[in-house]
């Protein structure tokens, strides 16, 4: 009956709540697994499920080194399934309704210090068109805090350069004004006055700021080799553009601006997203506690 349960909470997935393919697929690999470690102790009927043999399933993945967080997800894939159960008259009990989801722990956000944005932004080359404009998205990324789609994704129409700011669209096709000055304000009108026209194709007609050899709009794929490939410059290996944002929010966190303005030059739709910086200050407050304070160490 197990199996027939879980038959019938795929299809309810994949028709009903029209889940991904690879979420449904996801879903039967977990309780598949979750099938099998009931099997081996003798459980084919959801009615014989009690919960502890819930707790001692989640056991067993710890025990074969899962990481918490896909612990996190096959618990969540079983209560899911019980509480369809339940709801579908397969049972009249939810073995899994009071078990709570193991703890993630919340991984802190990559940041680059100011000293090596400063060698990473001032040591990129700007002799041809194609570095002013390598130079002028990577000033864009950390200066406006962009995400590496974001700033794809400007058209030239989107820059008020005399107002001093940009429109960007984030995510889920929502527009918000980011200010633009001082290095980045100067890397773009650069760019622009000097760089963009030698990618501009009559054939492409592209509104996009940022142009490929083939005057289309830059690709991700492409902003992300030339990050990479500017972080090793400095000695930073496998440089990531989110780790610009993450360094922009980081630094106006630190230099005294306020989370909520954060959250909004960030474009971010709930401030607990935003709140992980302060976790990632307070981290650096107590690393520089602990090595200065004459009483802080043993």
């Amino acid at each position: 009956m197990l199996h027939e349960l879980v038959g019938e909470y795929l299809a309810y997935l994949r028709v009903e709540r029209g889940s991904a393919v690879r979420t449904v697929e996801a879903y039967e690999r977990d309780l598949s697994d979750y099938l099998a470690f009931l099997e081996d102790v003798g459980v084919t009927d959801v009615d014989g499920v009690e919960r502890m043999m819930i707790v001692d399933y989640e056991a067993s993945l710890f025990e074969r080194g899962l990481a918490a967080s896909s612990v996190k997800r096959r618990v969540s894939a079983v209560k899911g399934l019980h509480r369809f159960a339940v709801r579908e008259g397969f049972t009249g009990k939810n073995p899994a309704d009071a078990l709570a989801l193991p703890k993630v722990a919340e991984r802190l956000p990559d940041v680059l210090s100011v000293e090596q944005i400063f060698a990473l932004l001032d040591g990129l080359p700007a002799a041809t068109p194609a570095e002013r404009r390598d130079r002028a998205i990577m000033e864009v990324l950390y200066g406006c805090g962009l995400r590496v789609s974001e700033a794809c994704g400007l058209d030239v129409a989107d820059l008020f350069l005399a107002e001093g700011y940009l429109r960007v669209t984030g995510k889920g096709e929502k527009d918000r004004i980011v200010p633009v000055s001082g290095s980045a304000l100067s890397a773009v009108v650069e760019y622009l006055d000097d760089a963009r026209a030698a990618f501009a194709r009559p054939q492409a007609e592209s509104s996009a700021l940022f142009l490929n050899a083939r005057g289309g709009r830059l690709s991700r794929q492409s902003v992300h080799k030339m990050v990479a490939r500017a972080g090793l410059a400095i000695g930073v290996a496998n440089l990531h553009p989110h780790t610009l944002r993450h360094s922009f929010a980081t630094h106006l966190l630190e230099g005294g601006a306020d989370l909520r303005v954060i959250q909004e030059l960030l474009g971010h739709a709930d401030i607990s997203t935003t709140q992980i910086y302060t976790h990632l200050d307070r981290s650096r407050m107590r690393a520089e506690y602990l090595a200065a304070h004459p009483r802080a160490g043993g």
